[in-house]
């Protein structure tokens, strides 16, 4: 089976509110809950792999005031979300649906429950209600919702299941598509774009600059984006193309982390590597002379390796996505932007992989401004030094002689070499919580 440019953006890319991964907690709750023949429930009980779990500890909310925590989010889902929005499941919130989350909280009728050995993406949420079972279960990604029941009838023919799409097999045989590509292949997609293309790009760039916008100018979360501001004001930093790019991404991070309500166009299921894949190419393109069609185009082929390094890594692992999926998009992106051929994208992507392979994902919070300010500036100097020449040799650790064998490498790092600092990580995440010290 084969696919276009155009599959990829419709299964790779869409806008997402909040994190995704509370978000996936909410949308398995609400179509668990929307299968009871009444609007209301007696107890609600949600499982997760120790990835979602990780990253739905810490980070904020949008719409709650700053809540946050895996069961706030299934009780957000339950009580006011519509799952047919999929990963904008929290939009329809109101002040009413808020209060009756809390309530649901205080009374103890929403339990989270980790799974501590199970690999991969999964959620299941199970809601009760006079007698009757409704369960619904997410694996895979963020928004697939592969089974649903009612007392232990599958539901038939829900628009919510999402198996495949338009006769396609989904997602998952989409990346096994990509991961066929060579890159050479995978930059020639790009020729495909078309006007229906370039205008949902520039949604998603009108998106994500929106998160940046309001970064910059309220500094929420930890306030980096806002904070490099204040220092090229200050004349202690110069505004260079390096500090643009990291300035915007990390603003619009900040924002997101910190539960602005706004959406962030994701790329391969996550918004913060959605910022990563398109605010620093939208930086650069401010320092050189380029066409609207080739900056939307360097974002496209971003989104296209992201989702090829993604297909490699899986979705969530101990390894931070937005540093070498998104930062590897970024950088291939930036690449094409400032003229270059394949084999500069190539060379972009490996230095980017030699810099940026070891950073853990540590979940989902404010912090994450800092890394995303860190991947965006890598990929400009990651591009920018491949155009120069400067392309990291074959022989050194995990890069190998092609682009495509480096992120299998790197793919192999996240899925099989770093299974115990996963679970290394979410023990002092848990310990943290246990003592009171966060959370």
């Amino acid at each position: 089976m084969s696919y276009t440019v155009k599959d990829v953006l419709r299964l790779e890319v869409a806008p997402a509110l909040g994190c995704t991964e509370p978000v996936a907690v909410a949308l398995c709750a609400a179509a668990a809950v929307s299968l009871l023949p009444g609007t209301s429930f007696d107890s609600l009980d949600v499982w997760v792999d120790p990835n979602i779990y990780k990253n739905g500890l810490a980070v904020s909310i949008p719409g709650t005031g700053g809540l946050s925590g895996l069961d706030t989010a299934a009780a957000l889902g339950a009580a006011g979300g519509d799952p047919a929005l999929r990963l904008e499941v929290l939009s329809t919130l109101t002040d009413e649906s808020l209060e009756r989350a809390k309530e649901l909280l205080r009374s103890g009728a929403v339990r989270v429950h980790l799974l501590a050995d199970r690999r991969g993406l999964h959620v299941r949420a199970e809601a009760r209600a006079d007698g009757h079972v409704a369960q619904a279960v997410i694996e895979e990604h963020h928004d697939q919702i592969v089974s649903l029941t009612l007392d232990g009838a599958p539901v038939a023919d829900s628009p919510l299941c999402r198996r495949g799409d338009a006769g396609k097999a989904g997602v998952g045989a989409l990346e096994s598509w990509l991961k066929g590509l060579p890159l050479d292949k995978l930059v020639e997609l790009v020729d495909e774009l078309d006007d229906e293309d370039l205008a949902f790009l520039e949604d998603g760039v009108r998106h994500n600059m929106a998160l940046a916008d309001y970064g910059l100018k309220h500094g929420p979360g930890l306030g980096v984006g806002k904070t490099f501001e204040r220092l090229v004001r200050q004349k202690l930093m110069r505004k260079d193309m390096f500090v643009a790019a990291r300035m915007l991404t990390s603003a619009a991070a900040d924002a997101r982390m910190d539960g602005v309500r706004l959406p962030a166009m994701s790329s391969a299921g996550s918004g913060n590597h959605g910022l990563t894949a398109i605010l620093p190419i939208w930086a650069v393109k401010d320092y050189v002379e380029c066409d609207r069609r080739t900056a939307l185009s360097a974002i496209g082929l971003s989104h296209i390796i992201t989702a090829y390094v993604k297909a490699h890594t899986g979705r969530l692992s101990a390894v931070c996505g937005c540093s070498v999926a998104a930062g590897a998009g970024a950088a291939a992106g930036v690449a094409f932007l400032l003229g270059g051929d394949v084999h500069h994208v190539a060379g972009a992507i490996k230095n980017l992989m030699e810099d940026l392979a070891g950073v853990i994902c540590d979940g989902a919070k404010a912090g994450c401004a800092l890394k995303l300010a860190t991947a965006a500036g890598t990929a400009v100097q990651a591009a920018l030094f491949s155009l120069h020449g400067v392309k990291v040799k074959p022989t050194d650790g995990i890069i190998a002689e092609s682009p495509e064998q480096t992120m299998r490498n790197v793919g192999a790092l996240s899925t099989e070499g770093m299974i115990e600092t996963d679970r290394t990580i979410l023990n002092i995440m848990l310990e943290k919580k246990i003592t009171g010290l966060a959370y």
